[in-house]
């Protein structure tokens, strides 16, 4: 009778610490699931059909979407879940957990919907083509948004996303970005904080569009940063004449700049004031962030369109005074050529 007592109550130990064990795992399993994901910007990823669950979630571990393929193969086994993920491409958030890359993919919350915004669009601008998506649903987001918070790109997303889904996913994509190319900005730029990289990016991003001129821009304006020359860009004037909206004359067309709003200082008007603007003049895309933490190394201070989609550099006023002067006569030939036709 006492062996069989002592066998009970070891038994009961042997019950109580493998049920401590079992509830320790589990509390592990769910921390491990549920903790931030290494993913440092918001990417796609695809299931191609009939693809299992041990390849997804090996591929998901390899390109850095999630710590632990084990841990995700586990906690859908615990679910039940692991012949209930679904083909298709999703878009993974910065930082996502396992747990929520496993409900994603169970709950099928596929790519059925993409909204390209632009580069160099002004914050207004951009609201207003979220505004009239289609693609979108909801109220647009309360509240002041600044300028040059959100991040252009082509987003896809699942249907139902609303439009202050939309816009939050744009501005937490500008933050990760920064998060991440901030720390290995070149040294010795005359740019302190995130907000100045943004600010001149913007003023690059408004003066090319063209991905060969970027890195070049960018070094030059750091060159006169530098050198505390003042930048005298023209899309600083316009964002302070009007907001970033075109300028347009009495009978609605676009035109250029008047000398008096090239004389009259504002708080963006790089030919009247030294150093940065007070804001971004647009919303830079990730290039155009990029081109001023990585900026070219160039001699050239000077910059003129060449009336083709590009630009004359030079590295001297009076070179740079000649390419004016060709600028000026392509315009005037321009001007002929639209009248003779």
């Amino acid at each position: 009778m006492r062996f069989l007592k002592r066998l009970i109550a070891l038994a009961l130990v042997l019950v109580i610490v493998a049920g401590a064990a079992l509830a320790g795992g589990w509390l592990w399993l769910q921390n491990e699931v549920g903790q931030s994901g290494p993913l440092v910007a918001e990417t796609s990823f695809t299931i191609e059909s009939g693809e299992g669950l041990a390849s997804v979630a090996n591929r998901l571990e390899s390109v850095s979407i999630i710590h632990s393929a084990k841990v995700m193969r586990w906690q859908a086994k615990l679910d039940g879940t692991e012949s209930d993920i679904k083909a298709g491409t999703y878009v993974i958030l910065a930082h996502a957990s396992a747990a929520d890359v496993l409900a994603q993919m169970v709950n099928g919350d596929v790519v059925t919907m993409r909204l390209t915004i632009p580069e160099g669009l002004t914050t207004a601008q951009i609201l207003r083509r979220v505004e009239a998506a289609d693609v979108l649903s909801g109220p647009m987001p309360t509240g002041d948004l600044a300028e040059g918070v959100l991040l252009p790109d082509t987003y896809l997303f699942g249907a139902g996303t609303t439009r202050t889904q939309f816009v939050n996913r744009m501005e937490v994509a500008q933050t990760a970005l920064l998060e991440r190319l901030w720390p290995e900005r070149q040294d010795g730029l005359p740019i302190m904080t995130p907000q100045d990289a943004i600010i001149l990016a913007s003023v690059v991003e408004k003066e090319t569009g063209r991905a060969d001129e970027r890195g070049m821009v960018a070094g030059l304006f750091v060159g006169r940063l530098l050198k505390g020359m003042r930048l005298e860009s023209d899309p600083t004037i316009i964002y302070g004449v009007s907001k970033g909206e075109p300028l347009r004359n009495r009978a609605g067309k676009r035109r250029t700049l008047y000398r008096s709003e090239i004389d009259r200082k504002t708080d963006w008007n790089t030919y009247q004031i030294d150093g940065l603007p007070k804001t971004p003049i647009c919303n830079p895309g990730a290039d155009a962030i990029a081109a001023v933490l990585h900026p070219d190394e160039t001699e050239y201070v000077f910059f003129v369109a060449d009336g083709k989609g590009g630009h004359l550099f030079a590295k001297t006023y009076r070179e740079h005074q000649r390419n004016v002067a060709a600028y000026r006569a392509y315009e005037r030939g321009e001007i002929q050529r639209e009248r003779g036709n």
